[in-house]
């Protein structure tokens, strides 16, 4: 991996141990219209989706219309949650300080939404002004713009980047995209993650080995 110039983190997942969280108080707000799903079932169907998507998805699966409030209460629950409960990723901030090359976040969610996640996990001070979101371009995952976007806006070649991911969503648009993709598995979704062509990984540990840190 001598060839490796910039790394482009996703958020959710990778930097920030957010998606429990954000799945259960979705699950905890859907339960009243009918959705019967797992914590698993709801990682492994929704993360690294665009909430509009994910809300549709819960629609079609009860057979009934979410209210017009359902995003912005689900902000609200979510963001409180996360002021308590939302922690780094294991082994991330470690990994950070041992860069040796320029790195940025690209992530489907709002910048809003990114910034208080990294500021809440004191992540923020490591990626500022390198913050690239899908609602800046109005593209999301598994579209592989954000992406693209982030490797412009850093200036680099997409060959010269490589891409960390924990989503299919995420995988799919890193793939399309044509960049090399790390995903952090579990083993509810190693074999998702491999199917899509990313190198997985299942801690910041391994992914060092991985890379043979020279980056």
């Amino acid at each position: 991996m001598k060839t490796v110039k910039c790394i482009i983190f996703d958020c959710d997942g990778i930097l920030v141990d957010s998606e429990t969280i954000a799945n259960q108080v979705l699950l905890s707000m859907s339960a009243s219209f009918g959705l019967k799903m797992t914590i698993e079932e709801s990682i492994k169907n929704f993360n690294g989706s665009r909430l509009q998507k994910i809300f549709e998805k819960i629609e079609e699966l009860t057979d009934k219309k979410l209210p017009d409030s359902f995003e912005t209460d689900f902000r609200k629950q979510t963001f409180e949650a996360f002021k308590t409960d939302l922690k780094p990723v294991k082994g991330v901030k470690g990994f950070i300080e041992k860069l040796t090359v320029p790195y940025c976040v690209a992530s489907s969610g709002p910048v809003e939404k990114i910034t208080l996640n990294l500021t809440i996990t004191g992540l923020l001070e490591k990626f500022e002004n390198r913050i690239f979101s899908s609602y800046d371009i109005n593209s999301w995952k598994p579209d592989p713009e954000i992406f693209l976007h982030a490797c412009k806006q850093m200036g680099f070649e997409k060959e010269e980047c490589i891409v960390i991911e924990d989503s299919v969503a995420g995988v799919i648009a890193a793939v399309t995209g044509g960049f090399k993709v790390f995903a952090l598995a579990n083993e509810n979704n190693a074999q998702d993650l491999l199917d899509e062509g990313a190198t997985v990984f299942y801690n910041y540990e391994e992914l060092e080995t991985i890379l043979d840190f020279k980056i």
